[in-house]
Order: structure tokens, then sequence, then C-alpha cells
């Protein structure tokens, strides 16, 4: 269990009819505790976010973190940017996530400011960007909105700027699918979740959340002009990409 989380049970107990995941109160409670034991390599993502912000942060820019639930990455990119005139724009549209966001950065003292804002990332506008963020949070809109705010993020960005994009993915391969699944939850099993809790998870979010392939991904960014992009982090079905401008 995390130290600094409540520990998540949210589907512990046999539940009658399971609807859509949603980032309400009970989720927010436990997000912490749920992110690490749910997500492999996410303390890597987190660090590591911080580590590339630090390198592609420009003076007097603005740095995205679209979908920013608690801040981690918030909190990560602050740490580590020293530049002049730069500020970090938080948004998030769950009230119970931006609460808490709020109470986090408040802990933490920086010199970068930051905005946390409570919104549709879809209706933010993306403007002298030098860092964009998008960690765990495509894949949770509609297919056909993501090419429309990639596209914006891409419209936003100034020249050699990064997109950092952490996202679940799927695999054309049957049985790479497959092994990478199993081996998704072997890990959720080592963290102390039950087969009823794995199975219930799973059949909350399947609704809400679907992946694409890194193939996608990668053909997506090429359509719309970036000029470098890869996968820069993998463990198991999950992993990050960048894309340059």
């Amino acid at each position: 269990m995390n130290p600094n989380s409540n520990p998540d049970t949210i589907f512990s107990a046999p539940i009658d009819k399971i609807g859509d995941f949603t980032f309400d109160e009970r989720v927010a409670e436990v997000f912490p505790d749920m992110i690490q034991r749910s997500i492999p390599g996410y303390s890597n993502i987190i660090s590591a976010i911080g580590m590339l912000a630090e390198r592609f942060a420009k003076p007097h820019s603005n740095v995205y973190d679209l979908g920013c639930s608690l801040g981690a990455a918030t909190l990560s990119m602050r740490r580590r940017i020293d530049q002049e005139g730069c500020q970090i724009i938080a948004v998030d549209n769950s009230s119970a996530m931006i609460e808490r966001c709020k109470l986090h950065l408040n802990a933490y003292r920086s010199t970068t400011p930051v905005s946390i804002v409570e919104a549709d990332i879809r209706d933010i506008s993306i403007e002298n960007a030098s860092v964009v963020v998008l960690n765990f949070t495509l894949q949770f809109l509609s297919p056909e909105d993501r090419y429309t705010l990639l596209e914006k993020i891409y419209g936003g960005l100034r020249p050699g700027g990064i997109l950092i994009l952490s996202e679940k993915f799927v695999f054309d391969d049957p049985s790479a699918s497959e092994l990478l699944i199993d081996l998704h939850h072997d890990f959720k099993r080592a963290n102390g979740y039950s087969e009823l809790e794995i199975s219930q998870k799973r059949s909350a979010i399947e609704n809400v959340m679907r992946p694409d392939s890194k193939q996608i991904h990668k053909e997506r960014f090429a359509k719309i002009g970036f000029s470098s992009f890869d996968v820069w982090f993998q463990c198991f079905n999950f992993g990050s990409m960048f894309a340059i401008k």
C-alpha cells in the first residue's frame, strides 16, 4: 500500500451492477495507492517526466499537464524546472481530483508557479508551450477526439517543444497481447489485488478506456507533423512516448 494514500478497496467486495469507472471522490481518496499498484513503472515515468521537462522547458513559456489528476507529473516537473517566466498549467475535469491536487501542490514551495484549472482538456487553449504532458489521459477520450486534441497541442507547441504521452498499449499480435495482459495481472496480484478486484476493475474500465497501439500513436504523430517521436519507456502493456515538434 502507498503510505501517502488510503488503501484501494473500491472493487474488493462483489458489486451487483458494475458501472463505468469514474474519477469521483472515492477514486480520488485512494488514487495514489491505486495507480502505484495498477500501472507498472508508474514511478519511473513520473520521475522521468520531470527530467524531460527540465531539458525542454524554456524561459517565458507554458508547460501543460493535461489530465493532471492529483498532480504527480506537475509536481515532478515543478521540482526540476528552473526557467525564468515559465509556468505550469495543470488541468483536470474532476473536481475531486482538483481539490486534492491543490493540497498536494501547496505543500511544495517552488519558484515555478502553477495554475490549477478545473476544465475539460478538449476546451483548453494551448499557447506558447514548450512541454505538454498527457499522462494516461488520451486513452479516456473518444477516438475521434484524440487526433483533434493532438493537433491542437502541436499547434500550440513552440518549435522544438515536446509532448510526453503515457498510455496503455494494445498489441496486434494475439500471443504477445495475451502474454503482456497476463504479466500485468500478475503485477496486480503481486501488489495485493484479488481476482475479484482485477475482474471487477477491468469490467468497470473497459467501456471508458479504449487504448491504441504504438503504431496508431506513431501514425498520428507523423500525420500531424511532429519531427521526431518514439517510445522512451515500456513495462508490459504500459508505456510512454515523446513527440517533438
